[in-house]
């Protein structure tokens, strides 16, 4: 018995090859599959060098993108005080990251909205129409940016990083350069998000002072605050609506 299942196996495996061994070429023949290879040659032009040194540098931009995006926009503020009100709450995972983050990136595009209707209406159709070079396509879509970032930024900050930069002191805002406005825009929306996670922090402070000292009399040391002060903090944030309150403040924040 062991024999023949034995055998049995042999000519299933040899039928098996046969019928790949017959299928192969003919599928190579219908679909040949790609061949990719990666190789350095010589330049045969100077233009040659020119196109591969901006294709490097496009790749690059494209990789840095994400962070440009996040310090020139609302993006910051927003995020550092949704991390300001997880840790009010007591909360360490719950949002997940992915939440807020996802939030974050809506509420965004929500604030930013007029800011690259402009740059669209004025920037990037008419240079998709060929109507605008780039370079010109470049200062009509920074613009409008350039306005958002000098409306948020404080002067105090602004004067800071143009002192440090070295330059002339500029005598109006289209004078700023933009490696001096984007870091002091940066600055003035941590310094404005610190402010917002220091306000959400005094209610829920006062809750755990309470519960603690509420213990402390009853004479529960062992018992740890946190587990008392939880439920009210969370219930305290869902009978002021608390997700209402923050969103509508961050927003009005803006303008």
């Amino acid at each position: 018995m062991k024999i023949s299942t034995l055998v049995w196996a042999l000519g299933t495996l040899l039928l098996t090859g046969a019928i790949i061994s017959l299928l192969l070429p003919t599928a190579g023949l219908a679909q040949p599959l790609p061949k990719v290879t990666i190789g350095i040659d010589k330049a045969q032009k100077p233009q040659d060098v020119a196109v591969t040194l901006e294709i490097l540098f496009l790749l690059t931009i494209l990789s840095l993108a994400p962070a440009f995006m996040i310090l020139v926009t609302s993006f910051t503020r927003i995020i550092v005080v949704f991390h300001f009100l997880r840790q009010a709450l007591g909360l360490q995972q719950m949002p997940p990251n992915q939440v807020l983050i996802g939030l974050a990136l809506f509420l965004t595009f929500f604030i930013m909205n007029p800011v690259f209707r402009q740059i669209n209406d004025k920037a990037l159709r008419p240079y998709t129409k060929g109507q605008i070079s780039y370079d010109q396509a470049f200062k009509r879509g920074i613009e409008p940016l350039r306005t958002f970032m000098m409306k948020q930024t404080r002067e105090k900050d602004l004067a800071l990083f143009v002192s440090l930069s070295r330059t002339s002191k500029p005598k109006n805002a289209s004078e700023v350069p933009t490696h001096v406005l984007i870091p002091a825009f940066v600055v003035s929306e941590l310094r404005i998000a610190f402010q917002i996670g220091f306000l959400l922090y005094i209610p829920f402070l006062v809750i755990d002072i309470i519960v603690a000292s509420v213990l402390m009399s009853m004479g529960m040391l062992m018992l740890p605050p946190v587990m008392i002060s939880l439920p009210f903090k969370i219930l305290l944030f869902v009978l002021v609506d608390g997700w209402y309150l923050v969103v509508g403040s961050i927003i009005r924040s803006f303008a």
